[in-house]
């Protein structure tokens, strides 16, 4: 599978898993945990009960080696709190997306995030020799857009009308890491981590 492959990540603070059905109670949890299906509206969290489905849609796109998803695993909490995906493979040209990514509001602004995209960049640089990793988010997430730059991401631009979302239209940010500016990418987030 290469690219679209989901092997187990680790570091002290976050495992990440090959995304199974064995993660949907603690996903359809985080979830639901304060409602956050419903108030990120400029992100895709699924409500609980879709839960599966987006499980199951996730790995089909996996099955057609145009994902690698992944289950986020807080260690502090002993709990699936988030996904994360590989998608946008482009394996020819050896670059991904880093995205797909929620997480229930307990693990955001903790280490499990930063934590993650050090897992994630460091195959991505490291075991699969990419050049470039993407980042995108909706032009009005201000927080992801903050988390993406604090990651060492340089803004690429703004696609406008990207997307039709809802009543409206999506207009999306596009941020990128390159190979060369993976080392000190890598150096920021372990600096953070052990803060």
């Amino acid at each position: 599978m290469g690219f679209a492959e989901a092997p187990v990540l680790e570091n002290a603070h976050v495992r990440l898993e090959q995304l199974t059905r064995a993660h949907e109670p603690d996903l359809a949890a985080a979830a639901g945990a304060g409602d956050l299906w419903e108030k990120a509206w400029y992100t895709s969290v699924p409500r609980p009960d879709a839960v599966a489905a987006e499980i199951d849609r996730r790995l089909g796109l996996q099955a057609e080696g145009r994902m690698a998803p992944w289950a986020i695993f807080d260690l502090a909490s002993g709990r699936a709190v988030g996904m994360t995906t590989y998608m946008n493979i482009d394996e020819a040209n050896r670059r991904v997306e880093i995205g797909s990514t929620w997480m229930g509001y307990a693990a955001q602004g903790t280490r499990v995030n930063p934590a993650a995209k050090l897992l994630l960049l460091a195959r991505a640089f490291d075991d699969l020799n990419c050049i470039a990793v993407e980042f995108r988010t909706h032009a009005a997430n201000a927080q992801s857009r903050a988390a993406i730059a604090k990651l060492g991401a340089t803004q690429d631009g703004i696609l406008r009308k990207h997307q039709i979302w809802g009543d409206g239209f999506r207009d999306t940010v596009v941020f990128s890491i390159l190979d060369t500016e993976w080392p000190e990418a890598r150096a920021g987030l372990e600096a953070r981590l052990e803060g």
